[in-house]
């Protein structure tokens, strides 16, 4: 556990077990004497003989004794700045605060403290480093631990983060912090259900705790049950969980804007607690982390705790069908037919492609009911992904040209990294099916199975502008970015909340 409090005093005069300093590649000995040197002096030799250069991803840690007290000297390379890669300067510090949080373990810190670097060099306000600096600590500390008996392997001993900025910046530099808790508390939610185990989290719990907590902003919360799915004919949704004894439901969150005429964006999560790919069983390496399957309800659903804090000038609604997908003498079979919200029949040829027979009914529904102005979903929705772009981006579908460009700024701002991928009605023969409108796998002579995953669910969509990410690779699990561990990512939260607060009509 992190706790961050602000400070304008010099960096001498504060107690801490840690000092930290970012250092940029090849930077000045000189502007770092005044400081280190008072901590150790000696520091710039011991510096030059350990080959420390302030390189990107480099750090070295010294020991000193200051005021009769041993404290660290940790030292954290930057690179050079401004880096080349749109977005590249701010990631690079970002992975740096990551780096001083596993040190910070480590050695067992109490505390540490340091000075914002210039947020010049990484093109930023002091607001907004703030918040990455907020944000990227807390998010650098979350442990799932909480099965762990052995407190040895527990990270439960308190941190206290004393970080310094000028006198003239610090309500706005507060005023940062304070957002980066908003978005730390939401990455923690959605991280935490996500690594929960599927026993403890079925859909009716995971729905309990998401209406939860959006009741404490004041968010207006709706739980469909079984009874109102059927008689909405949500037979995607139905058929998906018919296999399980724990029977499914839809969340939706609603955030109402101040303006009466403000328009409305849709949020989309794919939530399946937990996936056996029904009959057609998955293999059991594989099944492991199915709990992750409702990576983008969690994602969606957290995220509309940030937007009730940040207020943003347009309503925003979250949508999450929550099921199981289960093998039993009631599954679905591969071959059944089931008929959607809308009215459109999918043939079922693969019971393991089941995501999108649920988001078939959400999309389908919050489309009709709510008449938004845009819509994003976010899936844990194919394999496909993860050969294609690897653990570092998620695909983007969509053929709304300015959405997508939209999402792909707000992927940059926030570090949520997406690459764009083809969505060509060629494709679309591959999804036909010869006895229903469509199929839930689409014919492999035509390969691609996450554009054509992507063309299915565009079925659903109608008119309104849609961008789907395929968050599969990208959502548990991901390796070498010193802020993760293994587990849940919370990928999405800060996109879709920054998508959301820059929002304006689009120019067509």
């Amino acid at each position: 556990m992190i706790q961050i409090s602000l400070v304008t005093n010099d960096i001498i005069d504060r107690s801490s077990d840690a000092y930290v300093f970012f250092c940029r590649h090849d930077f000045d000995f000189a502007r770092l004497s005044a400081t280190a040197g008072h901590l150790y002096a000696p520091y710039e030799q011991a510096v030059k003989e350990r080959g420390f250069t302030g390189k990107a991803g480099s750090s070295l840690i010294l020991n000193g004794v200051y005021k009769g007290k041993a404290v660290y000297l940790v030292f954290l390379g930057l690179g050079d700045m401004p880096h080349k890669k749109p977005g590249g300067s701010i990631e690079v510090y970002r992975r740096a605060l990551g780096r001083l949080i596993r040190l910070a373990e480590g050695h067992k810190f109490s505390s540490f403290t340091f000075d914002l670097p210039d947020p010049a060099v990484l093109n930023l306000s002091y607001r907004h480093l703030a918040e990455e600096t907020s944000t990227f600590l807390h998010k650098a500390s979350y442990h799932f631990d909480q099965f762990i008996t052995n407190k040895e392997r527990t990270y439960h001993w308190s941190m206290n983060a004393v970080i310094g900025a000028p006198k003239n910046y610090e309500a706005e530099v507060q005023e940062g912090l304070n957002r980066g808790l908003c978005f730390a508390d939401a990455l923690t939610l959605a991280r935490t259900w996500c690594d929960m185990p599927p026993s403890h989290l079925p859909p009716a719990t995971l729905a309990k705790e998401a209406v939860a907590k959006a009741k404490e902003y004041g968010l207006t919360t709706t739980i469909l049950d079984k009874k109102q799915i059927d008689k909405l004919g949500m037979g995607g949704i139905e058929g998906v969980c018919r296999g399980s004894v724990n029977e499914p439901c839809m969340v939706i969150i609603e955030y109402k804007a101040a303006k009466k005429d403000a328009p409305t964006i849709a949020l989309v999560g794919k939530g399946v607690t937990f996936d056996t790919g029904g009959l057609c069983i998955k293999p059991a390496a594989s099944m492991l982390t199915m709990k992750d399957d409702m990576a983008g309800a969690a994602v969606v659903l957290a995220t509309m705790n940030v937007i009730a804090q940040l207020k943003p000038d347009v309503n925003v609604v979250a949508l999450a069908p929550l099921v199981e997908n289960m093998p039993s003498g009631s599954a679905i079979k591969p071959g059944d037919v089931l008929k959607t919200y809308n009215g459109k029949t999918i043939e079922v040829i693969d019971t393991d492609a089941e995501g999108r027979l649920i988001l078939a009914d959400a999309l389908a529904y919050a489309a009709d009911v709510y008449k938004p102005v845009a819509m994003i979903d976010l899936a844990t929705l194919t394999g496909a992904i993860g050969v294609a772009l690897g653990v570092y981006y998620a695909g983007l579908f969509s053929q709304h040209d300015e959405l997508a460009e939209r999402v792909i700024d707000s992927s940059i701002r926030t570090g949520d990294q997406v690459w764009r991928l083809p969505l060509d009605d060629d494709y679309i023969p591959a999804i036909i099916s010869d006895i229903a409108d469509v199929k839930n796998i689409g014919d492999r002579k035509y390969l691609g199975s996450s554009i054509t995953a992507a063309l299915f669910l565009k079925e659903f969509t109608g008119e309104t502008p849609w961008v789907h990410l395929d968050i599969a690779s990208v959502a548990f699990g991901v390796p070498d970015l010193s802020y993760l561990r293994s587990g849940a990512t919370g990928f999405g939260i800060r996109l879709l909340t920054d998508l959301v607060m820059q929002w304006k009509p689009f120019k067509g």
